[in-house]
C-alpha cells in the first residue's frame, strides 16, 4: 500500500492478529519473570555473553533459555547482537540487583505463582465481586502474606521500589509549607515521609503502621537524619490514629472497597487537628477510552486486594461521605497525583 506521497504503509494488523497479540501478555510476564528470577540482567552487568555462558551462570537449559530472551529482545528487554550473543538494554538494566530504579522485586512479585495464579481466577471476581485472591488461597491478601514471610519480603520489596519511583516526584509536586505535623499513614519504613521531612525542614512526622513495620523504621530514617523529627507509632487505621494537622496516605485507599476507605478516612477525621487536609498520593483514572496504567492497576486491586481506582468523582464522593472536601487534585511528575481534602 502506498500513501499519497508514494511512500510504502504498513497495513494495519486484522483485529485477530491484535486480539492474539494481546493475549500473549501472560507469556511476556512469564518470560521477564524468568529472567528476573534467574538474574539475567546482573549475569549480562558487565558486557554482552553467548547463551551457553549465560545459561552455565543461569545453572538454566540453554536451548531453553535462549528462546526466552529472543521472544523479549523484539520487546527493548535484552538485544541479540550477534548470533545467541545478548546484552542489556536500558529496559533490562531495571531488571539488575541492588541498583537505583531496579524494578527486579516487582517483576518477581508480577511472576511468582502465589500472585501470578490469582490472575487465572478473575472469573469469579467477575461473576461475584468477590477478590480473585481469596479463591484461589483460601483466605484474603493480606492475611496470607502474613503467613508467608518468603512471599511478603518479595511483596514489600515491590513496594519499596514504586515508592522509590514515585516518591520524589509526590515530595516535589506537593507544596507541604504551612504544616506543622504530618503522618504518614501506612508508611512503611517511612521513606515518602523521609524525603517530605528532607525538603522541609521545619516540618515534624509521624510514622504509623503496624508494630512489626515501623519497628523496622530506624535504618531508613536515619540514613536520611530524620530520626529525631518522626515518631513511630502503631496501631489499626481502621480504629484510630494519632493526632496531627496533615495526614498523607500513598497508595494505602486504592487497597480497600467504598466502606472500609470510609472508615480509614473517618478515623483519620475524628483526629485531625483544628481544619488540617488529608492527602491522598494516588493515580486519579480519567473518565472515557484514554489509556491510563491505573486501569491495568485497578484490574489488581479488583482480583487481589479488593480494592480500587477511583475517578476524580469518585474521590469527591468518598470523601464527602467520611466527612470532607475534596478541595483540589495536584499532578506530579508520575502517574500518581495528590488529592488534597480538608473538612467539610
Amino acid at each position: 500500500m502506498q500513501s499519497n506521497t508514494g511512500s510504502t504503509m504498513t497495513p494495519a494488523p486484522p483485529p485477530q492478529a491484535v486480539i492474539m497479540q494481546l493475549s500473549m501478555g501472560a507469556a511476556v510476564t512469564q518470560a521477564i519473570y524468568v529472567a528476573a528470577k534467574l538474574g539475567i540482567a546482573d549475569i549480562l552487568a558487565n558486557g554482552e555473553k553467548h547463551i551457553d555462558e549465560i545459561a552455565r551462570a543461569a545453572d538454566a537449559h540453554a536451548p531453553s533459555l535462549y528462546r526466552i530472551l529472543r521472544s523479549l529482545a523484539p520487546l527493548g528487554v535484552f538485544t541479540e547482537t550477534d548470533k545467541r550473543i545478548f546484552a542489556n538494554t536500558p529496559v533490562s538494566e531495571v531488571l539488575r540487583s541492588g541498583i537505583p530504579g531496579s524494578m527486579r522485586s516487582s517483576m518477581l512479585f508480577m511472576g511468582e505463582p502465589w500472585h501470578y495464579n490469582v490472575w487465572a481466577d478473575m472469573l469469579h471476581s467477575a461473576k461475584t465481586g468477590e477478590t480473585a485472591w481469596k479463591e484461589t488461597h483460601g483466605e484474603e491478601v493480606f492475611e496470607w502474606l502474613a503467613k508467608n514471610p518468603e512471599a511478603s519480603e518479595i511483596f514489600n520489596g515491590c513496594m519499596s521500589e514504586l515508592s522509590a519511583g514515585s516518591a520524589p516526584a509526590v515530595v516535589a509536586g506537593y507544596d507541604f509549607s504551612g504544616i506543622d505535623t504530618i503522618a504518614d499513614i501506612a508508611g512503611g519504613h517511612g521513606l515518602m515521609l523521609s524525603q517530605i521531612l528532607t525538603a522541609n525542614p521545619t516540618l515534624k512526622g509521624i510514622l504509623f503502621d503496624m508494630e512489626h513495620v515501623v519497628n523496622g523504621a530506624g535504618e531508613m530514617l536515619r540514613s536520611y537524619g530524620v530520626e529525631d523529627r518522626v515518631r513511630c507509632i502503631s496501631g489499626d487505621f481502621f480504629a484510630e490514629v494519632p493526632a496531627a494537622d496533615a495526614y498523607i496516605m500513598k497508595h494505602i485507599i486504592h487497597d480497600w472497597d467504598d466502606e472500609r476507605s470510609i472508615r480509614i478516612l473517618e478515623s483519620i477525621h475524628r483526629a485531625m487537628l483544628g481544619e488540617g487536609k488529608v492527602l491522598l498520593a494516588e493515580m486519579v483514572i480519567p473518565e472515557g477510552n484514554d489509556p491510563h496504567p491505573g486501569k491495568m492497576l485497578d484490574l489488581e486491586m479488583l482480583t487481589s486486594p479488593g480494592g480500587i481506582e477511583r475517578t476524580a468523582d469518585e474521590y469527591a464522593q468518598l470523601f464527602e461521605k467520611a466527612g470532607f472536601r475534596l478541595s483540589r487534585i495536584v499532578p506530579t511528575m508520575s502517574p500518581l497525583s495528590v488529592i488534597e481534602a480538608v473538612k467539610g
